[in-house]
């Protein structure tokens, strides 16, 4: 069975929240970020949404959205299909001394990229990283991963409760050091044993209206 546009806005929300937190967000969270107007409304859609096995949910519990293999499987189904993600290298240009352009016939090939199953995207919120140019409303690539090292720009779970970009360092065997890229910004030292790393950015977009 096909989905709705907004069964597949619902289903898009909860998967990229989940990539973001670890866990399912509230029905609360899903009304609030899909602008929908009542709590029931969100239920309609989550019923939906399990007759048509993309969602899997526990009765009489918090949080307790499960995306099924289906969901999964489509997605991967729908990645296959795409077309190639390649836009034309049309040479280069000087942001400094003025160079001749030569034009080209390269590609930029994104595909490789945008179509793996560990890389998800999330919405920069705020100028703590202002300084390694990723601004607020920014669009950041992240590597689903907990393996990183010292400098990488991390997404990074906070005693289980706030996650926060920042540049990635081990102070000790037991305390990290999280860094904004931002001089009037403090760094945050945490204990390892109260962070998560959830993914490493690869890549920063940005869009010009």
């Amino acid at each position: 069975m096909a989905l709705t546009r907004r069964q597949k806005e619902v289903l898009d929300f909860i998967a990229a929240y989940q990539a973001e937190h670890g866990y399912s967000p509230s029905y609360e969270e899903i009304a609030a970020g899909l602008g929908l107007a009542s709590l029931a409304t969100v239920h309609k859609h989550i019923a939906a949404l399990e007759r048509k096995h993309y969602l899997r949910r526990g009765f009489n519990q918090s949080r307790s959205l499960e995306l099924t293999p289906k969901f999964f499987q489509e997605r991967k189904r729908l990645r296959r299909e795409q077309p190639p993600a390649e836009i034309p290298l049309l040479g280069r240009i000087a942001a400094g001394v003025p160079i001749e352009s030569v034009a080209g016939n390269e590609s930029l090939d994104l595909g490789e990229l945008l179509r793996r199953e560990d890389v998800y995207a999330l919405q920069v919120r705020g100028d703590s990283m202002i300084e390694d140019h990723i601004c607020d409303g920014d669009l950041v690539l992240v590597e689903r991963t907990g393996e990183v090292r010292d400098g990488d720009i991390v997404v990074a779970l906070v005693r289980g409760a706030e996650t926060t970009l920042k540049r990635f360092y081990r102070e000790s065997d037991t305390v990290a050091r999280l860094q904004p890229a931002n001089a009037s910004m403090p760094p945050l030292l945490v204990p390892l044993e109260e962070l998560e790393i959830q993914g490493r950015v690869l890549a920063v977009l940005r869009k010009y209206r």
